[in-house]
């Protein structure tokens, strides 16, 4: 690869650690100040100071500087009383939102800290907390309806795939008098679209075009067009693309962005080169950028065509877009599933000599291709670097270490990392327990592999067909045929039990 060139050594070592500097003395020295006096009157001025004040100016100057301490020790305390007061204030009102219990309920809160405790719910998702928050909101004294919060309340539903709730808040947005849009359309659209409620996405788009007020844009179309590509409804995407060409909406960066990553993951790099080359021929409001590139070296890298991958790579930068860690990070993980550590090696120093700082999906991504390779010192020495960066260690960071000490049979190793997950507040998933349970079959653990559906009740995680499979899998490799059975049974009985409960949920 032209860009980089590889290290003789195999890590690099600690990333983005500032050198010690040594701090500048803040301490002002005394300086002569040159008097352009006559020499007898600065001879008289300096044997003055050299006899020093008086005992009258001292004792005053004394008095002055105490009266000033004391004054500014007051002010002190009354700045911290004040602070003091306004942190009580925004708690009582944050308990007053996290409990609300009925007339008890205060109708004069804080309006900056309502407000807050809101974006912080919607910044997380949080959508049924984040709606209590809102009730709250409508009962103050100095509440005005507001179409802003509504719309990010509906986008914010649209996430957590509520569209009901989203199409209930816009009807309530609507009911106050609020100014409904083409902003507020494209939020409820984009909640239906999100959830695959295309036929309602889709009358809601024409209805947008027959209002004049609310004509969809390349944002409403952009949307519309992800939601399709994510469940590969490519021939509802043309459709959407031709009707954007006769409304004379023309694809912005996003659009182009979203059309490449989607086609680059769907294998159709045919589709995917035309888009980037009609994204090129457009130019002027929809030059690429580091996001197309990322996409374009994601498609070609995911399949193993390095070579190509390499080529866009110098092609974008000698267009003048900058790497970002996401690029590094798509250039680690190519080299990484191909075995080449060399390259992977190379594309660290790289990251190190220009200052990009680790990310936790780095960190993954290195850990997790050294731990395939077997090379388990390297892999820790990766997570206790990554541990003194003060980088918190995730699901995928475990499995892929309990993946590797499966592979060479250190069942030790893996209790020290159920071990370090016991002092964590690490959330684990399905996921981490079947790598869990695999790990444990591959090596005859069957007690331990076992242990851990004990492990998943307490952690409140129900086992799924995986996890079954799995533990079949290692008693009949083993020859343990009536434990596989008993397993097979139950799976059966799990199969049969959910349509049941489904047709339940429907009537």
């Amino acid at each position: 690869m032209a860009s980089f060139s590889g290290p003789s050594t195999p890590f690099p070592p600690p990333v983005n650690r500032r050198p010690d500097t040594k701090p500048t003395n803040t301490r002002t020295n005394s300086k002569v100040k040159y008097d352009p006096k006559p020499a007898a009157e600065q001879t008289s001025a300096l044997t003055v100071q050299e006899r020093g004040p008086s005992r009258i100016d001292t004792a005053a100057k004394l008095k002055e500087r105490e009266a000033r301490e004391r004054k500014e020790e007051v002010d002190r305390k009354i700045a911290s009383r004040k602070a003091i007061s306004v942190i009580l204030r925004r708690e009582a009102t944050k308990a007053v939102i996290e409990k609300k219990m009925g007339p008890t309920n205060s109708k004069k809160l804080l309006p900056r800290t309502v407000l807050e405790a809101l974006h912080e719910r919607i910044t997380a998702l949080r959508w049924e907390s984040a709606l209590k928050v809102f009730e709250l909101l409508r009962e103050q004294l100095w509440y005005r309806p507001n179409s802003g919060i509504y719309i990010k309340l509906i986008v914010m539903l649209g996430k957590c795939k509520q569209p009901e709730k989203a199409h209930s808040l816009f009807q309530a947005m609507v009911d106050e008098g609020c100014v409904v849009n083409h902003e507020s359309y494209t939020a409820l659209l984009s909640a239906y679209s999100r959830s695959g409620i295309f036929d309602k996405a889709f009358s809601l788009l024409e209805h947008m075009k027959s209002s004049p007020d609310c004509k969809p844009d390349v944002h409403t179309y952009s949307i519309l067009i992800k939601s399709c590509l994510q469940v590969f409804a490519f021939d509802k995407v043309e459709s959407l693309l031709s009707d954007m060409a006769s409304q004379g909406i023309k694809p912005n960066t996003v659009t182009y962005n979203t059309l490449i990553d989607a086609y680059g993951k769907a294998k159709k790099f045919a589709k995917m080169e035309s888009t980037l080359v009609e994204m090129l021929r457009e130019g002027g409001h929809c030059m690429p950028d580091v996001w197309t590139m990322n996409s374009t070296l994601r498609a070609f890298g995911s399949s193993g065509q390095i070579e190509t991958m390499e080529t866009c790579y110098e092609k974008f930068q000698r267009a003048g877009i900058q790497p970002s860690i996401k690029t590094f990070n798509v250039l680690l993980d190519s080299y990484g599933k191909i075995g080449d550590y060399e390259k992977m090696s190379a594309v660290m120093k790289y990251m190190q000599k220009y200052h990009f700082s680790w990310t936790l999906v780095t960190y993954n991504i290195v850990i997790d291709a050294f731990g395939r390779a077997g090379d388990i010192k390297q892999m820790e020495f990766l997570f206790r670097l990554m541990r003194s960066e003060r980088i918190k260690p995730d699901c995928v960071t475990l499995c892929s270490l309990v993946r590797a000490y499966g592979q060479i049979g250190k069942a030790e190793k893996i209790g020290g990392v159920l071990r370090f997950v016991e002092n964590s507040d690490v959330t684990l998933d399905i996921v981490f327990f079947n790598c869990l349970v695999d790990a444990y079959g591959m090596m005859g653990c069957f007690a331990e592999m076992k242990g851990v559906l004990e492990m998943m009740k307490r952690k409140g995680c129900k086992a799924d067909h995986v996890t079954y499979r799995t533990m079949i899998k290692a008693y009949t490799i083993s020859g343990m045929t009536r434990h596989a059975k008993e397993l097979r049974d139950i799976l059966a009985s799990e199969k049969k039990t959910s349509p049941e409960m489904e047709k339940n949920n429907l009537q």
